[in-house]
């Protein structure tokens, strides 16, 4: 049965997996009320776990290494307390190779090599090489429905990956090529970078050893 994770647990993780992120953009990636969203940062800011910053127009959030070791503690302390420490880290292990695979697909996104030029960028003027990475992106996403249920099947805050990485696919099938890595939306490639850091997170580990 899944289980449903602490209000200052989840503002704490939403910070880290956003990277950097103004309160609204925070309390939305939970659905959390706008005012307890608040009230967890300015707490969050009293500890040191979390420092506010801003750059020209830019506001935002992000975690301190003392918010790091602090939400990493949390998420170990949730993991044993619902008993879902072995079922994420069976998940964490068949991500691995979907997580090659897309890390290929989306290097193949950015780049065609040519002859003669192996880092040719990719102008996507080929629709067979385009239609090769949106069919590996479709692979991705059946190997990712599996996993990503049963992550969301023993904590609420894990729910919605797969959905949000199939929305991301169908407008890249659709013609809009950014979603499948652009930063500025909630593209292919952002998704599952973010479930990469959810999962090492969860489970204390070093990305780079999780690559």
């Amino acid at each position: 049965m899944t289980q449903p994770s602490a209000p200052d647990l989840l503002v704490l993780h939403a910070v880290r997996l956003l990277g950097f992120a103004d309160a609204p953009a925070v309390a939305r990636r939970f659905a959390l009320d706008a005012a307890t969203t608040e009230e967890a940062l300015l707490d969050a800011q009293a500890c040191g776990w979390v420092a506010h910053a801003g750059f020209a127009d830019l506001q935002g959030w992000s975690l301190t290494e003392r918010g790091r070791a602090r939400d990493e503690a949390l998420l170990a302390d949730e993991l044993d307390r619902v008993g879902a420490r072995d079922v994420v880290h069976d998940v964490h292990a068949d991500f691995l190779p979907l997580n090659a695979r897309l890390r290929q697909a989306c290097t193949d996104w950015q780049l065609r090599p040519l002859p003669g030029d192996r880092l040719a960028g990719n102008d996507h003027t080929d629709p067979a090489w385009d239609a090769r990475v949106l069919a590996e992106l479709a692979a991705v996403e059946a190997g990712l429905v599996p996993i990503a249920g049963r992550l969301a099947g023993v904590l609420t805050r894990f729910t919605g990956y797969d959905e949000r990485f199939a929305a991301a696919r169908r407008r890249a099938a659709a013609g809009e090529d950014r979603w499948v890595d652009g930063t500025d939306v909630d593209s292919c490639h952002r998704v599952w970078f973010e479930l990469h850091e959810d999962l090492v997170a969860t489970l204390g580990i070093d990305r780079r050893a999780a690559a």
